[in-house]
């Protein structure tokens, strides 16, 4: 599946006016060291690229993982990642995501769920809230995310958290006080890690990782980041300022273009809470609309 000539002009489009994200922030295709430091695996945490570019590996015995120096209270982050292709994914576990875990556990995911020989790795997203999560979306993308390098996407303001892939918005999760919508509010951390998922990833965890297949290797490059910093739960009221360009008026809501993309991408998605009626009889209050 592609997407529809429609939108294929309206992203060509984008792209020559500048209203695409990524025109805002630009690709200063940073080093690691800049931003990141290793938390965990390091014996499985390679630099390649004069460290522009790092590979997290992950056996039977461990995987890796590595965050952002810094916590950030809003911003835009960026992410080009290319997941394992090996041939049995099930049960691996590569994530990008927003995290604070401590007073509140405010989360935004991008994970890629393996899986078994034939059948395409899955793209799941999430957001927590004031320690509520449960609000997943999954996707088969309209390309193998482990054939290449592709970017992943937050801007998170106090209006909304779009997730982008490359310059598709494919979720958006609007900050709506009046409906009484718990929004992602403290301060997070980017954490980027691989790992075993065996208990829930591939079929609900009826797969398991196939070591046999190991090692299983994740690429990730462009470790810019444009974010205000903010101390950990004490988000500062400056960073929601419009001095900052993913603050300004013009990222309080999609374009048209944007729009066009949206509604065009979720064809890719194959499960939405919000439609699921087993989990929940009556939707949650974001899922109105």
């Amino acid at each position: 599946m592609g997407f529809s000539l429609k939108v294929i002009a309206t992203i060509l489009l984008l792209a020559l006016f500048g209203t695409m994200y990524s025109l805002c922030n630009g690709s200063r295709d940073e080093s690691f060291d800049e931003n990141y430091n290793v938390i965990w695996g390091n014996q499985h945490v390679s630099f390649l690229n004069q460290r522009r570019e790092i590979q997290l590996l992950l056996d039977i015995s461990s995987g890796a993982g590595f965050a952002s120096k810094a916590f950030y209270a809003s911003g835009f982050f960026q992410m080009k990642i290319k997941t394992p292709d090996n041939m049995d994914t099930a049960g691996i576990v590569t994530a990008f995501y927003l995290f604070i875990n401590s007073t509140v556990h405010d989360e935004l995911d991008f994970e890629f769920m393996g899986d078994s020989t034939g059948k395409p790795t899955k793209l799941q997203t999430n957001v927590f809230t004031n320690g509520v999560g449960g609000r997943e979306q999954k996707y088969v993308l309209w390309f193998d995310p482990s054939a290449d390098f592709h970017y992943y996407k937050f801007l998170w303001n106090q209006h909304q958290a779009v997730f982008y892939v490359d310059d598709i918005p494919i979720r958006v999760y609007k900050n709506n006080m009046i409906k009484g919508l718990k929004y992602p509010n403290n301060t997070m951390q980017v954490i980027v890690s691989l790992w075993d998922g065996s208990d829930w990833a591939t079929d609900g965890g009826q797969t398991k990782a196939n070591y046999s297949y190991a090692p299983f290797l994740a690429h990730f490059q462009d470790f810019s980041i444009d974010g205000c910093v903010s101390l950990p739960n004490e988000p500062n009221a400056d960073c929601y300022s419009q001095k900052f360009w993913w603050n300004s008026e013009k990222h309080w809501q999609l374009n048209s273009q944007q729009l066009d993309a949206y509604e065009d991408a979720k064809k890719y998605m194959i499960y939405d809470y919000c439609r699921d009626r087993i989990r929940y009889p009556i939707p949650p209050i974001e899922c109105s609309g």
